[in-house]
């Protein structure tokens, strides 16, 4: 019989983040066959305004790919007691051998209210967390006694950068901490894979033959530092006057604000808000870009740094989180400082000028991603922590 584990997560598909992908990729590849499979099952909350199906909604219950979701209303605050109780009811029928966390916070507490109550079932404590640790701290300040439970309670700790690693230890985690870092799907991301035509895009986008094409793609957000990237269009736009358009792939709270700015500094013809592009879209808008710049205040690993460098998209960032993971200066991106326009300018106009480096480094993160970041290899590396718990 397969093993079967339950997993919790604050959202899931059609609402789709990193740690949604991150999900959906590995349950993919870890398919139920005999004995040596898995059976998934996930409690998630219903974020659409209309939950009905037969509105337009997602439905309560239905299976995507390998995982069997149930959704359940209420607000995100109430979201660790209703996911505790539906835990409680649905192991009455499957008897679940493991449960899995998908990050702290909402999806903690309901992990860890389950495991206070069912103490011999392990409980996998999955750290994605993107936002800077004082910020989370702040927003947990009034529970948090309890919220590091949510890290002493786990049987093993799987972690996307060693950034967050140490965060777990530094929570008190007795349990062994692991780290794993997100993936890439190596073949989406690769043109070769593909016929397309990168002149019927940058047609379709207004974009001239002789523009380089900026691309970030960003909830946009304080911590992704947006405002600072188009502070540096505006260095590389007005003041060099490059032939430059930035692509900004994302939506959030700060949109209207990134839009005035962008009028504020007249780059009106430089920049575009495209919104939110399709995981199966994207590569297509990494492919017509010269260079991908995310000028993070803070970043648990960076998926979007990855799947650029998969795309043959050579990466500016900056040195915070776990972006050191996988970056190293000079040889699969190029730093900049953090909130500092005139720096992210500076190594945007090497790629631009430097063809050497810039080959050398796409080679560079084309190989590393290839041989450190392929889904297949973090799929086999969560079955063996699946089958050690």
């Amino acid at each position: 019989m397969p093993k079967k584990i339950l997993i919790f997560s604050i959202a899931y598909y059609p609402f789709v983040g990193g740690a949604e992908v991150t999900v959906k990729e590995i349950t993919d590849r870890l398919v139920p066959l005999g004995g040596d499979g898995f059976q998934f099952d996930m409690i998630t909350l219903h974020l659409d305004k209309k939950p009905a199906r037969r509105r337009g909604g997602s439905p309560k219950f239905e299976k995507i790919g390998n995982i069997n979701v149930y959704r359940i209303g209420g607000i995100k605050l109430l979201f660790p007691f209703f996911a505790f109780l539906k835990a409680r009811e649905l192991h009455k029928k499957n008897l679940y051998d493991l449960t899995w966390s998908m990050m702290a916070a909402y999806a903690g507490f309901a992990a860890l209210f389950f495991k206070l109550f069912h103490p011999k079932i392990p409980y996998l404590l999955t750290l994605q967390e993107g936002d800077p640790i004082d910020y989370i701290k702040k927003k947990v300040r009034f529970v948090y006694p309890i919220f590091k439970k949510i890290f002493i309670k786990a049987d093993h700790i799987q972690a996307i950068s060693n950034y967050l690693a140490d965060w777990a230890k530094q929570m008190g985690a007795k349990c062994q901490i692991e780290v794993v870092p997100n993936g890439v799907d190596i073949k989406q991301f690769s043109i070769f894979n593909f016929q397309f035509s990168k002149n019927d895009l940058k047609k379709k986008l207004n974009i001239k033959n002789d523009e380089k094409i900026i691309i970030t793609t960003s909830r946009l957000v304080e911590k992704n530092g947006i405002g600072d990237l188009i502070g540096a269009i505006d260095i590389l736009a007005n003041r060099n006057k490059l032939p430059v358009k930035l692509l900004i792939c994302g939506e959030g709270e700060l949109e209207e604000k990134l839009k005035f700015q962008v009028i504020n500094y007249k780059l009106q013809e430089k920049v575009l808000f495209l919104g939110q592009v399709s995981h199966n879209d994207l590569p297509r808008y990494l492919w017509i870009s010269d260079v991908f710049c995310r000028p993070s205040l803070s970043e648990g690993l960076g998926n979007s740094f990855l799947e650029a460098m998969a795309a043959g998209v050579p990466v500016v960032a900056t040195p915070v989180g776990g972006i050191p993971d996988f970056l190293k200066d000079g040889e699969t991106g190029l730093f900049c400082e953090v909130n500092n326009p005139r720096s992210i300018a500076e190594k945007v106009k090497i790629y631009l000028e430097n063809n050497e480096l810039r080959g050398k480094i796409i080679a560079n993160a084309q190989k590393m991603v290839s041989e450190k970041y392929d889904w297949n290899l973090i799929a086999s590396k969560m079955r063996n922590i699946f089958h050690k718990l």
